[in-house]
This record gives structure tokens, C-alpha cells and sequence, in this order.
């Protein structure tokens, strides 16, 4: 079975690649997750913070964004102490951040996926990428939404980081033709449409 050139022999990333990536997201609390794993990837492999993935759920009220936009600043502190997540303040602090202008994007729009979709007219758009040197770390629609989540508050949230967070919840459709889940997720999309 073909897999993209990334997806290597770590079982984790294995079942991440297969199961996850890609995979059109549109529930607000997953969403959200995303979003703070992206922002806490910056800097590390992808792979550091899928190992901690579960440190993140438990640490962060399991990244309920609600739950999250009412942490204060002792709740910053413990997280800074919490061994199962990136400890970085900057990260942690704009995860509270992006909780709070996650609330206030689904008061306008009715929810955030809504507003992330939008970016992407609702549907997957459809690459077709031969090699993994092919894609690129950003484009014009990660460049508008980073633009548009920074004047609302966000952080974390430049077009390279939005960008492999539109890969990851299946906004764009970024695995190599030769990869099995490009077939599959490409007709799971024109089969919803």
C-alpha cells in the first residue's frame, strides 16, 4: 500500500496519516484541537506533538474551546509545569487566546467551521501533487485566513502553520496522487457533493 513519503514506519504517524489526515473536520471542538496542536507544532516535528496529543487533552479540559477561553492566569502557570505538553508560554497563552476568538467567530458566523470553510468556499480543493517537494508550505488561501484570524485575536496562526492546518482537517486535499487516501478522500468529497 502506497502512503505519502511522510507518513514513515511509526505506527503513530501511520494510523495519523491513514485515519486522520486529511479528513474533512467541520465540528468546532476538533477544529479547535487542531489549532492548538498546529500553533504548538511551530518549531517541532509533527510527530513530538502527536505524542502529546493526549497530554494536550487532558491538560487543556479536553480542548474544549469554552472551557479553554475561561482559563486564567494560574491555569497558564499549571499548564507551564505540565510535562505532557509543549511548555512554551507564548503557545499556551494563545491557545487560551484562540479559544476566546473562537467564541466570538462563532457568535458572528454560528460556528467556527463555518468560518474556517468559508476560506475554502465549503469544499476540499483538490490538489494533485506527484512529490512531497511539490507542496507548498502556503498559499493564497492560507495567507487570507491568517490575515483575517490575526485581526481577530488569534495567534499562532501564520499561513504556514494555517496551512498545515487546512491539510490536517481535509480543507485541501494534500496527499500525493500515488497515496492510496488521495483516491479515497477525493471520492468521499464529489460522492458528498
Amino acid at each position: 500500500m502506497t502512503r505519502c513519503a511522510w507518513a514513515n514506519t511509526d505506527p503513530l504517524y501511520v494510523a495519523y496519516h491513514d485515519h486522520e489526515w486529511g479528513v474533512p473536520v467541520r465540528e468546532d471542538r476538533l477544529l479547535f484541537e487542531f489549532l492548538v496542536l498546529e500553533g504548538a507544532q511551530a518549531g517541532l516535528s509533527w510527530l513530538t506533538i502527536l505524542r502529546k496529543r493526549q497530554g494536550y487533552r487532558q491538560a487543556f479540559a479536553g480542548l474544549d474551546p469554552v472551557k479553554v477561553a475561561a482559563f486564567g492566569s494560574r491555569d497558564v502557570e499549571r499548564l507551564l509545569a505540565d510535562p505532557g505538553i509543549v511548555r512554551n508560554r507564548l503557545k499556551v497563552e494563545s491557545a487560551v487566546a484562540n479559544a476566546r476568538a473562537l467564541l466570538q467567530v462563532q457568535e458572528e458566523f454560528g460556528s467556527f467551521a463555518t468560518y474556517q470553510w468559508g476560506f475554502v468556499e465549503g469544499r476540499t480543493i483538490q490538489n494533485e501533487w506527484r512529490t512531497l517537494a511539490d507542496i507548498p508550505a502556503k498559499t493564497l488561501e492560507a495567507e487570507r485566513m491568517s490575515k483575517d484570524m490575526k485581526r481577530r485575536g488569534f495567534r499562532f496562526v501564520g499561513p504556514t502553520i494555517l496551512y498545515a492546518h487546512m491539510q490536517a482537517t481535509g480543507m485541501v486535499n494534500d496527499h500525493t496522487v500515488d497515496c492510496f487516501r488521495w483516491a479515497e478522500l477525493k471520492e468521499a468529497e464529489e460522492m458528498s457533493a
